[in-house]
């Protein structure tokens, strides 16, 4: 997948941008607060997905700006296609959101169409932050190969909300607690799914990260990755999520019922399990070093683009955010290495950096406005 052009004017400070990418390096570089990550974050959208900064929709137009319009051209392994999303200041509800000229009634129906792996120093915590980052690693690599998990993660939100809700209620007032019986059905089917697709994801992450941490770890150190459910004991070889791994899931909300009402929410499921990794047979969240952490959160990236091309027969795009500043020199080449088959947009402060390219395109971003820096210009 490699994205062929990009324009953007009005989002944020972006202005008139209009520039034609290298199938395989681009380098934006400038300093701070002049653009980089604002171009970033709105090829990122084109995805589908959120923003990775947190970005409301609202904020997406600029302060002096009265519109945003973004448009994006790009070839996948069948054809060209192309992503617009628009909108007018003080109606940002009715964005227009296009893809090969076909109005699509929100953003995240862009979901699917356009692939890439966004990579910012904040995922450098990935291995030591919180269970949080790591669940939202996994499902949103996991929705970027079967659609259908986007789907049951919405389901399973909507009734653990409705659940915890009558748990609070419960705490406070008391009452009869069997109108949660069918909230727990349905939280415990759509649960079960979810665990045996983590699963499964977590088993072929660690097959990559594996391998590529031994790589950047010289074979020093062996990392394991695994998934940790706070339902079932053995995932492995167990694929009726509706059957058995259903009924344990439901079995084991019943058996936490009265820890449930006492914390007022669900303190078992999906949604307190976890991705542990471990480097030697210890739990790297809390012994690891912080350039363990950072070649953990390195190989887990790079490994989220192998699955993808795995299962899906073409690479992702790669947005390196501001992140091979973070990284010390072996780092930063090691992920150059391991992305020479990819297309990657890398924005930079540091110039000494674009000394040792050899080849693809340097665009310089000052003030929202994006130019091509020419062969010894």
């Amino acid at each position: 997948m490699v994205i062929n052009e990009v324009y953007a004017d009005g989002y944020k400070n972006l202005s008139g941008v209009n520039i034609t990418l290298d199938e395989r390096m681009n380098i934006f570089c400038g300093d701070n607060a002049q653009g980089k990550t604002n171009l970033i974050e709105a090829v990122w959208l084109c995805s589908g997905c959120r923003s990775f900064r947190g970005s409301r929709e609202k904020e997406f137009i600029g302060f002096e700006k009265d519109f945003a319009d973004v448009r994006m051209k790009f070839t996948d392994s069948f054809r060209s296609q192309e992503i617009r999303f628009a909108a007018k200041k003080g109606n940002i509800k009715e964005k227009l959101v296009t893809l090969n000229g076909v109005k699509l009634p929100l953003m995240s129906k862009l979901f699917g169409s356009f692939k890439c792996v966004v990579f910012t120093p904040d995922d450098l915590d990935l291995s030591k932050g919180s269970p949080d980052n790591r669940r939202n690693f996994t499902d949103l690599s996991i929705s970027q190969i079967k659609g259908s998990y986007v789907s049951a993660l919405n389901t399973y939100n909507n009734v653990l909300s409705q659940r915890n809700a009558l748990l609070k209620n419960y705490g406070r007032s008391g009452g009869d607690v069997s109108s949660l019986e069918i909230w727990d059905k349905q939280l415990a089917k759509a649960g079960a799914y979810i665990s045996v697709l983590r699963n499964t994801y977590c088993n072929k992450l660690n097959l990559y990260t594996k391998s590529l941490y031994n790589t950047i770890a010289s074979g020093k150190e062996q990392l394991e990755l695994y998934y940790q459910s706070t339902v079932f004991r053995e995932l492995d070889g167990k694929n009726d999520y509706e059957g058995e791994l259903t009924e344990i899931y439901e079995n084991t909300l019943k058996k936490s019922l009265d820890d449930d009402i006492r914390a007022g929410f669900t303190t078992v499921g999906v949604h307190r399990d976890d991705v542990i990794a471990e480097i030697d047979g210890q739990p790297a969240r809390y012994l690891g070093s912080q350039g363990q952490s950072r070649s953990i959160a390195i190989v887990m990236k790079l490994a989220q683009a192998e699955i993808l091309k795995s299962e899906k027969g073409e690479y992702p795009v790669m947005l390196l955010d501001d992140v091979m500043s973070e990284l010390d020199l072996g780092r930063q080449r090691f992920i150059l290495n391991s992305i020479e088959n990819m297309q990657v947009l890398i924005t930079c402060c540091d110039e000494r950096f674009i000394s040792e390219m050899t080849g693809g395109k340097v665009f310089l971003v000052k003030k929202g406005c994006v130019s091509e820096k020419k062969a010894g210009g």
